[in-house]
């Protein structure tokens, strides 16, 4: 396997080509994916190529960090371009999911790549109305209706044919449209392509034909393959049509496509005031719901088939109807159908982070998500289908104090920092900076200047330092806006043991886990204001390492608190989390003060993010620093057993998600050919345990898995394949409901937890913003 990664390739593209391929070589794709991913990849720039075999080669070109057409991917072989190759390249490669900028950021900085083409409608919103004063100009050689045809200028001075010797003059304007006419073609003279034609050899746009009656250039002719684009600048009524930017000419909307104006987004318009897309209605419309009635197909054709027969085919279905999704104005839903496809191609891979429950949960959003889209209305309806853009607003000024920086790295290819800081009243907030380049991106983005205001500040430095903002712009997810209004300069900071930083740790641990619970809940929806996060502050004292089956971890002790099990963020090797962890693991008895995210399980965990130095000078973040064993305070100690974990209910409702998570292994057919009294024992097991509910739906999944019927002439009836999806969600939504009561109750300290009391670690020197 080679270390260089493909680039990042769009939904629609992935589709398409899987999409004409013929039935045979569908039947080939996966075992073609599995064959191209091993094979070496070079990359020259923005060309990534792929070395198929000695004599051909596939090229990828992804302007941007990622491919957005189809014609990007350009394959040697004979059978080009109905070939298996690009298919093949499309669906190996990551999942290009680039939601378009937030409404008051400026543009990327010139270090980060510029935003990827969107696909037709990907991001724009019809407008309420199409202007009449922004109609789309005459085009040469087409009658206008009297009422739309604009006389000329009576201030310009009439252009004057030229009288070159050698040159017919030039034929003035048509009486009828007030366009000038294509002269007559000369037989005796070299063919040439007109005017208004693409040329085929250069890829460019040709030169409008000039109009005698203004000097300035009309309008092409509309292509009806080419999708409608928006003008940067407002044409001038009184002076005609507006000359084309620099970067040539505009398309004219195609017929049909009248709805969508020439309007820039930043202009206001005469009838609705302030730009802003559309209000949405209070039902869904029939193009959303025939969206949602696609996305549930395709999400029940995964449950019908499992992990091992959601092959390429199957993923590009979620694919298209992302993409139709993200058309339909319904980013939610096209989100949780990408996460789907990328939790898949994991688990077909066996990617070592890739865990079952994550895929149980995003299948069952995206069930969720759908079905809230057919059914919900009103407020309901606006949560189900989502934010395009992340709002943002006003905050005033902010004395914000630096907590540290965290090392993000995403599936998708995209890598880089996120740095988290606090107000004087305890509000966290976060300045972030993630573009494609994975982890080799986010260890230089630390070092690199924070994206707010003026300030020179570094977001390693900030974690550490302070920061006075005016005018800032905060979205309800707590991330500051970097608009050109913003303004920010660097401040003193504090240490974690004094105020404003010290009160985060003085709530209870079994308050700040409720609250993480309620910030990370599958059933809460994201799109919702809240100005929690999944953060903890504990001070703890380590106990030693303990061994798990997924690895070992590090066991603390919280002050008047539960005992917690804490784990790395990220297995990534360029990262420090795993080799800080085992130096921390082998100085027991260590009293720190940790920052860390909670991890959903039936007892306390953690995934450790920063905490105080061991010797009590200034802090670390676990992910870009690294500890020394000249830090630690004790020589290293062996491996401990792992404490008993409590389980409720003797461990009865792991029955039912055991169930729930074999289904979408395995499939539909998998639990239909469990035998019925085995079913039988276990829900009475449940019954017995108090969970009368569990016991029932237990009972219908495994009975809405049957195997298929036969009529009197002994044909197999059609599945209820509706039926096993509803079965299915409402056990997957009740799991994660339990485990989230679990996850809960475990955090609450018992009568030997409170008798066991840490003392915080002795107070460091307060941290000096650099000048």
């Amino acid at each position: 396997m080679t270390s260089t990664p493909l680039p990042p390739v769009a939904p629609e593209v992935t589709a398409t080509l899987v999409e004409n391929l013929s039935p045979r070589l569908r039947k080939r794709l996966d075992a073609a994916v599995t064959k191209l991913a091993a094979r070496p990849i070079h990359r020259d720039g923005d060309t990534f190529t792929i070395a198929v075999d000695d004599d051909t080669e596939l090229r990828l070109y992804a302007p941007g960090g990622a491919v957005t057409t189809v014609d990007a991917l350009t394959c040697g072989c004979l059978l080009a371009p109905a070939c298996v190759h690009r298919a093949a390249a499309a669906c190996a490669a990551p999942v290009a999911d680039q939601p378009p900028p937030p409404a008051d950021d400026p543009a990327p900085a010139p270090h980060d790549p510029a935003p990827a083409a969107q696909p037709t409608g990907m991001s724009f919103a019809p407008d309420p109305a199409p202007d009449p004063a922004l109609a789309p100009q005459p085009v040469p050689g087409t009658a206008t209706p009297p009422a739309a045809a604009s006389a000329p200028d009576p201030t310009r001075t009439p252009r004057q044919p030229d009288r070159t010797p050698g040159l017919a003059p030039e034929p003035g304007p048509d009486s009828a449209s007030g366009c000038v006419p294509a002269p007559a073609p000369d037989p005796a003279a070299r063919p040439t392509r007109a005017h208004g034609t693409p040329d085929p050899a250069s890829g460019f746009a040709p030169e409008p034909v000039p109009d005698a009656a203004t000097g300035l250039a009309a309008d092409p002719a509309p292509d009806p393959a080419a999708k409608p684009t928006r003008t940067h600048r407002e044409p001038d009524p009184a002076s005609g049509p507006a000359r084309e930017p620099a970067f040539g000419p505009a398309t004219a909307p195609a017929p049909g496509l009248a709805a969508r104006s020439t309007r820039t987004t930043s202009e206001p318009h005469p009838a609705t005031g302030p730009a802003a897309e559309p209000a949405p209605t209070s039902t869904a419309t029939e193009a959303e719901r025939a969206a949602a009635d696609a996305l549930w197909a395709a999400a029940a054709a995964v449950l019908e088939s499992g992990v091992d027969g959601a092959g390429a085919v199957t993923q590009s279905a979620l694919l298209r109807v992302a993409h139709t999704a993200r058309l339909r104005q319904l980013p939610r839903a096209a989100a949780a159908a990408l996460s789907v496809v990328t939790l898949l191609r994991a688990a077909r891979t066996g990617d070592p982070a890739y865990r079952t429950a994550d895929l149980v949960t995003a299948l069952a959003q995206l069930l969720e998500t759908a079905h809230r889209v057919r059914t919900a209305a009103g407020p309901d309806l606006a949560a189900a289908r989502g934010q395009a853009r992340r709002p943002y607003s006003p905050d005033g000024s902010l004395r914000l104090y630096g907590l540290f920086t965290e090392p993000v790295i995403t599936d998708s290819g995209h890598g880089g920092v996120r740095t988290w800081v606090a107000g004087t009243d305890g509000r966290l907030f976060t300045v972030g900076d993630v573009a494609p380049g994975g982890a080799g991106r986010a260890l230089g983005v630390a070092d690199r200047a924070v994206r707010l205001g003026d300030t020179a500040l570094t977001h390693r430095e900030l974690g550490r330092a302070g920061l006075a903002v005016s005018a800032a712009t905060v979205s309800p997810d707590g991330r500051l806006g970097a608009g050109k209004g913003v303004k920010a300069v660097a401040a003193r900071g504090t240490t974690w043991t004094q105020p404003p930083l010290a009160a985060l740790w003085e709530t209870p641990p079994s308050e700040q886990a409720a609250r993480a619970l309620r910030f990370t809940s599958a059933s809460a929806h994201p799109d919702t204001t809240t100005s929690s996060s999944d953060l903890l502050f504990l001070d703890v004292e380590l106990l030693g390492p303990v061994r798990e089956s997924g690895g070992t971890c590090l066991l603390a002790q919280c002050a008047a608190g539960p005992t917690v099990r804490l784990t790395v963020a990220s297995d990534e090797p360029a990262l420090a989390h795993r080799d800080n962890l085992n130096l921390l693991a082998a100085a027991p008895g260590t009293r720190l003060r940790i920052i860390g995210r909670l991890a959903p399980a039936p007892h306390p965990r953690l995934t450790l993010l920063a905490c105080s130095h061991p010797t009590g000078d200034g802090t670390i973040d676990l992910g870009l620093d690294r500890l020394g064993r000249a830090d630690l305070p004790a020589p290293a100690t062996p491996v401990h057993a792992a404490p008993p974990q409590p389980s409720p209910s003797g461990g009865t409702p792991y029955l039912l998600e055991r169930r729930v998570e074999q289904a979408v292994l395995a499939g539909r057919a998998a639990l239909g050919m469990l035998d019925a009294a085995a079913t039988r024992t276990d829900a009475a097991r449940i019954r017995r345990a108090g969970l009368p509910t569990a016991a029932g739906l237990l009972t219908a999944l495994c009975a809405s898995a049957a195997p298929r019927e036969r009529d009197h002439f002994g044909r197999l009836l059609p599945a209820d394949t509706d039926g096993f999806t509803i079965q299915w969600l409402t056990a997957a939504r009740y799991t994660a409901a339990v485990a989230e009561s679990l996850c809960a109750t475990s955090w609450h300290p018992t009568p030997e937890d409170v008798a066991t009391t840490v003392s915080p670690p002795p107070p460091s020197t307060p941290h000096t913003a650099p000048r």
